[in-house]
């Protein structure tokens, strides 16, 4: 497939942070193949009109639990243990493949049309998500959460393990594997080294959760003695590429362990401020040299996986909790959604639009009200911007959604089940 974007306004997220107007990028197949001057001799089978059309990578959800969406508005308003153990887990206990399929696609159709083309996942019945990413047509990076506060906990590493070998590069290459320690409150010392060993045989990156709480740390200081970024460092967790999710509550010493250790953190503002948990030392974060990213978190803490959301609460809560109207300006927050969450997932291909990088592109239709006058784009979309104005999503060089339409899914049967499989789930 060749396609055209014409007469676009262009942020590429390539380090220059400009702006290029009247733009034309021409796709070939999986590819971006063509930036500006197009030669005569492209002959696209698609021509997209860019007028009056803001292009910009593709967003990354690089921390999510889509199939949680079955939890959407069922337990709100809770403090965050209860929430988690008496509310949460009980209903994770009695979920099937079904339910967790069926809720994949409810949140990859909710996430294709808000302009994320690509989401990092931690759970379970992983199979049935990979399906949903494979017939979706989106990107994403997955990991079968693993334990072993249940006892269970090598049967889990041995379904990672062929899980790995079952998916990874599968999809057209759409999709990658990661090992999950679920938490350090849940996987015991021992444990966390074998899933280190698993990543380090399987030569992939881990992705943990990683202090969310105040009652975490302290209980991480009352066991170990350390912070539960000290404790998993000196167990060698990252010696391995990883990804730690939340990350809110650190020592100046845990900042400086997560900058000399490379680590990604993701940061979920939307989960972290709804379950009063806090918020991160993003400002810190970012002066350390930290790669910091954007992750919705799941349905059930957030409620809503709308990464133009996060974009806004990273931006402007950081200037409030910082008391300073310059912290994370526009330009870092979109970063933290695009080309950090690629650096994260170690998707090196795709994050910015240039040529030779995958073309995982979208088109926000800026022809309303809220974009009106057009003073600067870049802050419009951190401050300005909705997930409703992404009118067009391109992914892996295929159109997944033309004119707010998705093509891959069919919303009424996915409505449909999700109606089914919830009131299944709920009987008691």
């Amino acid at each position: 497939m060749k396609i055209l974007i014409k007469n676009t306004t262009l942020l590429t997220m390539n380090g220059s942070n400009e702006l290029l107007r009247f733009c034309d990028i021409a796709i070939e197949n999986d590819k971006i193949k063509y930036i500006g001057d197009i030669p005569k001799d492209f002959m696209p089978t698609t021509v997209i009109d860019g007028e009056n059309k803001l292009t910009m990578p593709g967003l990354i959800n690089a921390h999510t639990h889509i199939a949680m969406s079955l939890f959407r508005n069922y337990a709100d308003d809770l403090l965050f243990w209860p929430w988690l153990t008496e509310k949460i887990w009980p209903l994770e206990d009695k979920l099937t493949s079904d339910n967790v399929y069926w809720a994949s696609m409810l949140s990859i159709a909710e996430m294709i049309r808000s302009g994320v083309t690509c989401f990092s996942d931690m759970y379970f019945y992983m199979d049935d998500v990979a399906r949903a990413v494979e017939e979706s047509g989106i990107r994403a990076v997955l990991s079968r959460g693993v334990a072993d506060i249940s006892g269970d906990g090598e049967l889990k590493l041995i379904e990672s393990k062929e899980f790995y070998y079952k998916w990874n590069n599968k999809a057209d290459g759409r999709i990658t594997i990661m090992v999950a320690p679920h938490a350090p409150y849940t996987c015991s010392s021992d444990y966390i080294k074998k899933t280190v060993a698993l990543a380090k045989e399987l030569d992939i990156g881990i992705h943990i959760h990683l202090s969310e709480t105040i009652k975490e740390v302290e209980d991480s200081y009352e066991k170990y003695g350390k912070s539960p970024v000290k404790h998993v460092s000196d167990l060698g967790l990252f010696d391995v590429n990883t990804t730690a999710a939340h990350c809110v509550h650190l020592s100046d010493e845990d900042i400086d362990i997560l900058s000399a250790k490379s680590v990604n953190v993701i940061n979920n503002p939307g989960s972290n401020l709804k379950l009063g948990n806090g918020f991160a030392k993003v400002d810190k974060l970012i002066s350390k040299g930290v790669n910091l990213a954007l992750g919705t978190d799941g349905s059930a803490s957030n409620n809503n996986l709308n990464m133009f959301e996060e974009i806004n609460l990273a931006a402007i809560v950081n200037k409030a909790v910082n008391l300073s109207s310059t912290s994370v300006p526009a330009i870092k927050a979109i970063e933290m959604a695009t080309k950090n969450g690629a650096t994260a997932l170690n998707l090196n291909n795709i994050g910015s639009i240039e040529i030779g990088k995958k073309a995982d592109v979208i088109l926000l239709d800026m022809k309303k009200p809220h974009f009106f006058p057009r003073h600067n784009e870049i802050s419009a979309l951190a401050y300005s911007a909705q997930a409703s104005d992404v009118e067009t999503v391109i992914i892996n060089g295929r159109i997944i959604m033309d004119n707010y339409e998705i093509k891959t899914v069919d919303l009424e049967k996915i409505y449909y089940n999700i109606e089914r499989v919830t009131k299944e789930l709920l009987i008691e």
